[in-house]
């Protein structure tokens, strides 16, 4: 799973990526969890140092954000801490604040299953995969026979167009696509594993749906399955 602590070279688009996890968790439930992940979002995004793990701010303060009551923060941390997202670090005291730390473990894991609904390299770098957008394809022509054609479905005619196109590319990601489905327009291929869909999802799809539109005119959407 993605390291819970956005530090490094890549800690911005961490960032990023558990603010969309949020999201796509809000948006998955009721009106409830939409207000409640939304003041959430904004209280850490304005307030929450990511290198210290530190959100020291008061109720007041976050009231005037929050545009609310000092006893809506109240209820509303309440359930923040109750749900694991916040911790405290240090109970305020006279004069000094709460200072809270954020579970980043628990964030990742309660927002888990709508990591998918993102999209699958959003999935896939959630969990720690390898990046997609790092694996460079060896283009090594004859890697893959030229397909045949005759009887062929709109997919057969459309791997001969990628091969004369880019023979390596498509001995390297497309030739194991396989024809699951048509619908309509829609034309579903499974790909051999989720890194192998999920790589061409984010960068082949355009060329392979202007191949398939090249032999079938009929075809208006590709869907890569694994």
């Amino acid at each position: 799973m993605l390291s819970p602590k956005p530090v490094g070279r890549d800690a911005a688009a961490r960032k990023y990526d558990i603010i969309t996890a949020l999201g796509a968790y809000a948006l998955a439930g009721g009106k409830h969890d939409h207000r409640l992940v939304l003041r959430f979002i904004t209280l850490v995004t304005a307030r929450y140092n990511w290198a210290r793990n530190e959100l020291a701010v008061g109720q007041r303060e976050i009231a005037q954000l929050w545009s609310v009551d000092e006893r809506t923060v109240k209820r509303e941390m309440a359930k923040l801490r109750g749900c694991g997202w916040l911790v405290v670090k240090r109970q305020g005291a006279r004069g000094r604040v709460t200072e809270y730390g954020l579970d980043l473990d628990a964030i990742l894991e309660k927002t888990r299953p709508q990591w998918p609904q993102v999209g699958p390299d959003f999935d896939l770098r959630m969990q720690g995969a390898p990046e997609p957008t790092r694996v460079v394809p060896l283009p090594v022509r004859g890697t893959a026979p030229t397909p045949p054609v005759e009887g062929g479905s709109e997919w057969a005619l459309a791997q001969a167009v990628l091969h004369a196109e880019d023979a390596g590319v498509y001995g390297s990601w497309l030739h194991n696509l396989t024809r699951q489905d048509r619908a309509g327009g829609r034309v579903t291929l499974q790909a051999p594993s989720r890194f192998h869909g999920a790589y061409v999802q984010t960068h082949l799809t355009t060329r392979v749906l202007a191949a398939l539109q090249a032999v079938d005119s009929d075809v208006s959407e590709v869907v890569i399955t694994a």
